[in-house]
């Protein structure tokens, strides 16, 4: 396809479907959707593996932490990989080290030779492969689409994370683990990762005139260097600090109470059972999802901090409810509301991250951004259950709803959000009016000069343009 027909073709699209015009972005997402069915295969085939082999929730527990672990201390690692090394290349090694790890797993199960610790060091691995695997998918994305195709681009991802990961991928393991063994499940994921691994190998290299850079000096001190480099970055951004010290706080508030005390106020309150708290996670998977498809078509609001720091602010009230819900539909509508709350502005953090940051640091910035996820993850549902035992469900509740909000609104304050957006305004055509992001893109061959009085509504197609000559 020229890029005249390209172009024209753009322009007849929804907003939502103009980064499926790119056949480097189409295979990104082939590759992407199969590596989320691997892992949410893998979710669940890891809890019912460890069952069969006679295990209980203290060695579930022990697996689950494991993947955190392997996630917390390669994120760091794999963002500066991500600035540093082909992030195609990256990904690719990332799914053949999935594939063999599942594979290997899955064979043993079926060879009857398979042991729990096994199953442990696999989920340290997988948690590995996880923890990079985002900073290297946020860092390419901006190289592939342009830059008014990200929210969008983000948005679908938005939408297909909760129906792939956490519905259509566990799904079907269940089934396939009812119908045969765990063992069959997992060799499931290995061929959900050989397949995303072919969608990356297909696409053609992101920037073939730039070669990977490497590491400075030694590795380790090059690491130590860039992820320094990185914190300070972070410290001198004040829409970056404020926004990643808030989510460390919501993080904190709200993943203990949802993920630890949901079932429990469901069978207390409600006499519900395991198939309720599955109707509870498919009302926050629906809300994401709807939220995420939402935000995919609209363009980028003008007060977009301000937009995003009210939804954040407010994701964690539906908590309240929560914590005097006495029947499932109030727990539904109430976890419907955490996923619209939630992810909707998601979208717009990730489009905010890639068009603000300069290319050179962002895979730091991304792997920062999933650092905060994972980090206080574990803290929050380690203390969620003490804490509830001595001030009860509904006081738990009601602390975690309430105490983000008044945190959000100090970080807004303190970093002068909406004095910020007007100063780097991000507009419909896609122009980024932030100069030091400009020459870094520029600098890269895929900005035109802002400068120039005529590039205003040309960045896309220059973009495009590039793209073609790639």
């Amino acid at each position: 396809m020229s890029f005249s027909e390209d172009r024209s073709v753009r322009r007849g699209l929804p907003r939502a479907l103009m980064p499926f015009v790119h056949r480097q972005y189409r295979l990104l997402l082939g590759g992407l959707i199969a590596a989320m069915f691997a892992d949410g295969v893998w979710a669940i085939a890891l809890i019912w593996q460890i069952i069969d082999l006679g295990g209980g929730p203290s060695q579930v527990s022990f697996a689950t932490i494991a993947a955190a672990v392997g996630m917390l201390v390669s994120t760091l690692a794999g963002g500066v990989l991500a600035d540093r090394v082909s992030q195609r290349k990256i990904m690719i090694a990332l799914e053949i080290t999935k594939m063999a790890v599942f594979a290997a797993v899955g064979v043993a199960a079926i060879a009857g030779i398979l042991q729990l610790w096994h199953v442990v060091v696999a989920s340290l691995l997988g948690g590995v492969t996880v923890g990079m695997y985002y900073p290297a998918y946020s860092a390419l994305l901006p190289k592939l689409v342009a830059p008014s195709e990200l929210q969008a681009a983000n948005g679908v991802e938005g939408i297909l994370r909760p129906v792939i990961l956490q519905a259509l991928g566990p799904m079907i393991a269940g089934a396939l683990i009812a119908a045969v063994d765990p063992g069959a499940a997992v060799l499931l994921a290995a061929v959900a990762s050989v397949i995303s691994g072919l969608c990356y190998l297909s696409m053609a290299p992101s920037d073939p005139r730039i070669a990977d850079i490497g590491m400075r000096d030694s590795p380790i001190r090059g690491a130590i260097t860039d992820i320094a480099e990185g914190f300070g970055y972070l410290w001198r951004t004040p829409w970056l600090w404020s926004t990643l010290g808030f989510a460390c706080v919501l993080v904190l508030a709200v993943m203990g109470p949802t993920e630890v005390l949901v079932p429990f106020a469901l069978r207390e309150r409600a006499g519900a059972g395991a198939s309720q708290h599955s109707l509870v996670l498919a009302g926050f998977g629906v809300g994401a999802a709807l939220s995420s498809l939402v935000f995919a078509s609209l363009p980028m609001p003008r007060r977009y901090l301000t937009v995003m720091f009210a939804l954040f602010g407010a994701s964690s009230l539906p908590l309240i409810i929560m914590g005097f819900a006495e029947s499932t539909w109030v727990f539904v509508v109430a976890g419907f509301t955490c996923g619209v709350l939630f992810d909707g502005p998601m979208v717009l953090w990730g489009t905010l991250l890639q068009r603000r940051v300069p290319p050179a640091m962002l895979g730091r910035m991304a792997s920062l951004d999933f650092f905060v996820s994972v980090a206080l993850m574990p803290v929050s549902m380690a203390i969620v259950a003490p804490v509830s035992e001595v001030i009860g469900l509904t006081a738990t509740f009601v602390i975690a709803g309430l105490f983000p909000v008044p945190v959000a609104v100090v970080c807004y304050l303190a970093a002068r959000l909406w004095q910020d957006e007007i100063e780097h305004p991000l507009r419909d055509a896609g122009e980024i009016i932030d100069l030091d992001v400009a020459r870094a893109r520029r600098a890269h061959g895929t900005e035109p000069d802002p400068s120039d009085e005529m590039s205003a509504g040309r960045v896309d197609d220059e973009f495009g343009e590039s793209l073609q000559e790639r």
